[in-house]
């Protein structure tokens, strides 16, 4: 099946969008970047709100704009599920009011368990409350559910958890993690907090200064040594593994991946659950031998693959090969050269547990 292909251009003040992307028909896909790069103005003219761009957008087998050919499906067409920064709900209604306004209009449709999303979002004690009467995680909780209750082709979410606290940021995330193995409709998910792209996305589109400087899936594109200094901070590694130990004494786990294992702080993981972890290049640190005497509890055997200038002249980026599993680690270029390293050398990757709890 074919996704969403999108190839527009738009100029807003400052901003000059120019993009060409091909997003896959299932899955997450987030638009990361800086702040100011497009994203949230991409999302916009995806979801024909942007009226003023120019080009070709088509998703699946319906074309939605073509500007050459005088072609503009409008927003409510479109079949979108809109989640915006800031939740736009029915404050006069009732929680269970406002999910059932877009599930009427979708005609209540069998395939969508409207039961198992309010309880997957914890709604079902919020159901008789007036949506003016909730908190902020509450009301995005309720604008996620009303968006997927309205049986769309394509999700849109725009940061939408940008606006909340620790706490129930931590707590909807837990929920989209959940409703990832379960969404049967592709999403685009607009963030500029990598934890959050790691945790969610499958395949990534990076954007800076209005252009797509890279895209692809989440561990080959974060890998990469070619990307600008304005994106050096989302550069790392996304391991995927499976819990295999949980220690309750100390509060860790044993994350087991091709490369070896993993120790991770725990939170309410449990024994042969699937896991994402993600190492920033910068928490990586490479010795010539396996240390004894360390407070780094990760310790992973490497082959150099190739190095690479990091922006800043002091630093480079070495690209590692775990038995499969690609590590990217950020070091000084007087640390190389202290080292002597060069591709194709064995090294060992450490990394502290610390640095894998978010």
């Amino acid at each position: 099946m074919r996704g969403l292909d999108a190839k527009f251009a738009l100029r807003r003040g400052p901003l000059v969008l120019d993009v060409d992307m091909a997003l896959p028909a299932r899955g997450i896909t987030a638009l990361f970047g800086p702040s100011g790069a497009g994203k949230s103005t991409c999302l916009r003219a995806i979801a024909g709100l942007e009226p003023d761009s120019t080009g070709r957008v088509s998703f699946g087998h319906e074309l939605w704009q073509d500007s050459a050919r005088r072609v503009f499906m409008p927003t409510h067409k479109r079949r979108l599920g809109y989640v915006f920064q800031e939740p736009s709900l029915f404050n006069h209604h009732s929680v269970a009011g406002n999910l059932d306004y877009g599930f009427r209009r979708a005609k209540r449709p069998a395939h969508l368990d409207r039961d198992g999303m309010i309880d997957r979002f914890g709604l079902r004690t919020l159901l008789d409350r007036r949506a003016g009467t909730l908190s902020g995680g509450e009301r995005q909780r309720v604008s996620m559910v009303r968006a997927l209750l309205s049986d769309p082709s394509l999700l849109l979410f725009d940061e939408p958890l940008s606006a909340l606290d620790g706490a129930a940021r931590a707590d909807l995330l837990g929920c989209l993690e959940r409703l990832h193995g379960a969404l049967q409709v592709p999403m685009v998910y607009v963030s500029h907090n990598i934890d959050e792209v790691a945790r969610l996305a499958d395949h990534i589109v990076l954007l800076d200064g209005g252009h797509v400087i890279a895209q692809g899936s989440l561990q080959e594109t974060l890998t990469r040594l070619d990307l600008p200094p304005a994106l050096g901070e989302a550069l790392g590694t996304i391991i995927e593994g499976t819990v295999c130990g949980i220690d309750t004494h100390d509060q860790l786990i044993e994350l087991a991946f091709p490369g070896g294992t993993l120790s991770l702080p725990h939170h309410d993981e449990r024994m042969g659950q699937p896991m994402r972890c993600r190492i920033a290049a910068r928490d990586v640190v490479l010795a010539r031998e396996r240390q004894v005497s360390t407070s780094a509890l990760n310790q992973v055997a490497c082959r150099i693959v190739a190095m690479a200038d990091a922006g800043a002249s002091s630093q480079c980026l070495v690209q590692l090969d775990a038995a499969g599993s690609t590590v990217l680690a950020r070091i000084t270029r007087r640390s190389w050269h202290a080292l002597r390293l060069s591709p194709g050398d064995e090294v060992w990757a450490q990394v502290k547990a610390v640095a894998l709890g978010a």
